[in-house]
């Protein structure tokens, strides 16, 4: 079972419900461990083998902005939508600390399902599964609308969601994360509960935050639901969005797709 970032939502678990505000505070120390560097690479690796001249990068729930940051450290214009003020301050803060970066690298807040900027965009991302907090079909269809509402023809819009196939097959299980650093220890259990005839895995999160300093423990509680996608479905939301669906692959591996793969990474081009 992998996480996620919400849609720029907070997130969310419901529709217009925003929670897990002091969780922003812990989300880089939690992701400490994961690769971003490689991961940016290989967005940008499959955005200029699609779209080979492609300069300018929309990403919608961009989280606390590492991705961002480091595609515009490979060239790109990046601007990020974000609807948590938490996790916007702080890629507003990381943005800041790079000044090499001025001026490509950008970011401000929004609902992907409604945000519409007054320009268009070589290419919009949805990363960490983001499309996959879209759990209602209406959520789907406008966060795809958005996408295409920023793109001109020939536009690529790339994301990675949970894949149906691996999740009834390997179903979910109960994992503990702990992360730490100089001032903080994180204690994270996750326990998923399966929907399958909602296509959505709940994600029960209990969290354990200890301050290093003063020994105090702060406890958080939310529910994480995750939706999961299966091939011709994407196809369906995508064609009707105004999209071609180019390619599908195992998210970073670029691996073909089965019944064991959890991230898949899709491709789509505006029509």
């Amino acid at each position: 079972m992998t996480e996620g970032r919400s849609g720029g939502t907070g997130f969310e678990t419901q529709r217009g419900g925003e929670v897990f505000a002091d969780y922003a505070r812990y989300y880089d120390l939690l992701y400490r461990d994961k690769d971003y560097a490689a991961e940016a690479g290989y967005v940008a690796g499959l955005i200029r083998r699609f779209h080979p001249s492609a300069q300018t990068i929309l990403e919608l729930g961009s989280g606390t902005g590492i991705h961002a940051s480091l595609l515009a450290g490979q060239g790109f214009e990046v601007h990020g939508i974000e609807r948590s003020p938490e996790m916007l301050a702080r890629s507003m803060a990381l943005s800041e600390g790079k000044p090499e970066a001025r001026g490509r690298l950008t970011f401000s807040r929004g609902d992907i399902r409604e945000i519409r900027l007054t320009r268009r965009f070589d290419a919009v991302i949805a990363l960490f599964h983001v499309i996959s907090y879209q759990t209602a079909n209406e959520d789907v269809t406008a966060a795809f609308d958005t996408a295409r509402h920023h793109l001109d023809p020939g536009g690529i819009f790339a994301f990675d969601v949970w894949y149906g196939p691996a999740v009834l097959t390997e179903r979910p299980a109960v994992r503990v994360k702990r992360m730490a650093d100089d001032q903080s220890e994180v204690t994270r259990l996750a326990e998923p509960v399966l929907q399958p005839n909602e296509n959505r895995v709940d994600v029960k999160y209990h969290v354990f935050v200890r301050d290093k300093v003063s020994g105090s423990v702060a406890e958080l509680k939310e529910t994480h639901a995750m939706r999961y996608f299966f091939k011709p479905e994407i196809e369906r939301v995508a064609s009707h969005a105004g999209f071609q669906c180019l390619h599908a692959e195992e998210w970073l591996s670029g691996r073909a797709i089965g019944c064991d793969t959890w991230g898949v990474c899709f491709c789509l081009r505006a029509t």
